[in-house]
């Protein structure tokens, strides 16, 4: 099986877990946190939705260097509504899927960084970027969305099992 294939399959079931979290933010309570040191929960909810989208960039550029001020467009930034949220997922989405299909195997091997600082934070890769820092890293932060949800009074959904407001 080519690798391309795995994460366009991986990059569908991601999708379907990530839209139902993103489907119960709460709108107006972009500003709410549980901790002083926690992000906010309009941040979050951002992130979660703009990181199917990372995949794009991962396999499109050889480094994404936040130092660089053409990386200002990849930055996470809160959005107002839930549609807004939606829609972000949508794209980047539409975008990974036509860097995945476009790909190739040896492509996937060889090398990309995430530079920040004036530092190399990370260079593996792209395939063990693209699991990592996409899947590994999206599942984690779609974890913590749901207990921000739950702190907020919103419905957990179901993702890898049942929920105290969802069965499958």
């Amino acid at each position: 099986m080519q690798m391309k294939t795995f994460f366009l399959a991986q990059l569908d079931r991601e999708a379907a877990l990530t839209r139902k979290a993103i489907e119960r933010v709460p709108e107006g309570r972009n500003d709410f946190k549980p901790h002083d040191r926690s992000m906010e929960l309009g941040y979050l909810a951002a992130l979660v939705a703009g990181m199917p989208g990372w995949i794009a960039f991962m396999i499109d550029r050889d480094e994404l260097n936040l130092d660089d001020p053409s990386a200002a467009g990849f930055r996470t930034r809160p959005l107002a509504t839930r549609a807004e949220l939606l829609a972000s997922l949508d794209a980047g989405l539409v975008s990974s899927r036509r860097a995945l299909q476009s790909t190739t195997d040896e492509h996937l091997l060889t090398d990309w960084a995430f530079k920040m600082g004036g530092k190399t934070l990370q260079q593996h890769p792209r395939h063990i970027m693209i699991a990592d820092a996409v899947f590994s890293h999206l599942a984690h932060h779609r974890g913590q969305l749901s207990v921000y949800l739950r702190l907020a009074d919103s419905k957990v959904p179901a993702l890898y099992g049942p929920s105290a407001d969802e069965y499958f």
